[in-house]
């Protein structure tokens, strides 16, 4: 019987390439995100099953995870950043959003589908963070806050789960080519573009690869944490971009 998989923010970017990579070595994969029309059509591409998810709202958690009977694989995905202005004019929405979708939201669906990952002897709780979990930098006070708290969580989670049979580890990248930039800005893809102009960021298919990777090893092998960045970019800051 296949392992189950169940990824966050599947829709597209990291989470969709996660999906299949996780189902090209087999597992049946269960994804979860708000927009349903395009998880479904990825669900049929991958022979899995989409369900609605908002981790920002408890209910639609519960409702996921009582139709998830077993889970032997959770990707913490969905997440995000909202705007770069300075702490001086921050957006108390924009923050209380993104600590809702990184920190509670990691934290509801890790606590909600913990019993089974337990349950099925060899449990890997994988979730996506970012650099700006360890680093800072000029408007970013906001996503750094939430990402930090959210690395925070996962290393008290290891410690709390150690004798258990569940894994954890933790993927955080750099500056990744999908759609984060342009949720960032309100959509504005001028300003996107702007991110990576000049160099070459990751792929989504990088990452999940990472993922896929760190869920391939023995049981008895934890891979703590992965930082990835592109070539190009040594600190969230310090970024080499061809000039015109």
């Amino acid at each position: 019987m296949a392992k189950t998989a169940v990824i966050t923010g599947a829709s597209s970017g990291i989470g969709a390439a996660a999906a299949r990579s996780l189902a090209g070595d087999g597992y049946r994969v269960v994804l979860g995100a708000r927009r349903l029309e395009q998880l479904e059509a990825l669900a049929q591409e991958l022979d899995g099953e989409a369900l609605a998810l908002d981790v920002t709202d408890p209910k639609s958690v519960s409702e996921l995870a009582a139709a998830v009977p077993s889970c032997d694989v959770l990707v913490n995905n969905a997440g995000g950043a909202l705007g770069l202005d300075p702490l001086s004019e921050s957006d108390e929405e924009q923050w209380r959003w993104m600590y809702e979708a990184n920190v509670l939201g990691t934290m509801r669906m890790t606590r909600a589908l913990l019993p089974s990952l337990v349950e099925s002897g060899n449990g890997h709780i994988v979730t996506v963070t970012s650099i700006a979990a360890f680093e800072i930098y000029r408007g970013g006070a906001g996503y750094s806050a939430a990402k930090h708290g959210q690395r925070a969580m996962l290393r008290a989670l290891r410690l709390e789960l150690l004798g258990d049979p569940v894994r954890i580890t933790e993927i955080a990248p750099g500056m990744v080519e999908t759609e984060f930039s342009a949720v960032r800005f309100g959509g504005d893809q001028e300003a996107a573009k702007r991110v990576y102009a000049g160099m070459e960021p990751l792929r989504a298919e990088d990452v999940a690869e990472c993922i896929r990777w760190a869920v391939a090893q023995p049981e008895h092998v934890n891979i703590d944490e992965i930082v990835v960045r592109p070539r190009d970019q040594a600190t969230a800051t310090e970024v080499h971009r061809q000039k015109d």
